[in-house]
């Protein structure tokens, strides 16, 4: 793994295949680090012949984690979501897809194909929305735009989405 400074913070990363080669940026969800991706999944894209590129996003793994911002308190921030009353963070998406954003500039990538999972979808889509010429194509994951109105999760989903996993897991 390697480190690189962009957005303010320190991203950590690693690559897979020739710098030379089309890039596939892998966004990770909210909490998970780069190593949650499965190794036969970034094997097989550099054997196809792409430069995967798999980063810890901010307060995750070993990237910078914002002490100073605190704990996030989830299930609070849920609720308040459902209640449509507004949850405060100390950073956006937006922050976050800035973060993807300069991982790329960092590494001298142009353009990538972005592959993102759960939140590390949402960062795809407003990656793709607010810096359209860095992506060039978006493969979104058991994702969701946010919009107001869409179906949720059912409730044993969403228990089980919010709980920590089992030891071992």
């Amino acid at each position: 793994m390697a480190r690189v400074r962009a957005n303010g913070i320190d991203i950590e990363f690693e690559s897979h295949g020739r710098p030379q080669d089309p890039a596939v940026l892998l966004v990770m969800g909210l909490g998970r680090q780069l190593t949650a991706w499965p190794a036969d999944l970034l094997a097989g894209l550099a054997g196809a012949g792409y430069r995967v590129i798999a980063y810890d996003n901010r307060d995750a793994g070993r990237s910078t984690v914002l002490e100073a911002a605190g704990r996030p308190r989830l299930a609070a921030a849920v609720l308040r979501h459902l209640l449509g009353l507004p949850v405060r963070a100390p950073y956006s998406l937006a922050d976050l897809a800035a973060d993807a954003a300069g991982l790329l500039d960092a590494l001298e990538v142009p353009r990538a194909h972005v592959v993102g999972v759960s939140m590390g979808g949402m960062i795809g889509q407003v990656l793709a929305a607010t810096r359209a010429e860095r992506v060039a194509s978006l493969t979104s994951i058991m994702s969701t735009s946010g919009a107001r109105g869409l179906p949720g999760p059912r409730p044993a989903a969403r228990r089980a989405m919010m709980s920590r996993p089992p030891r071992g897991a």
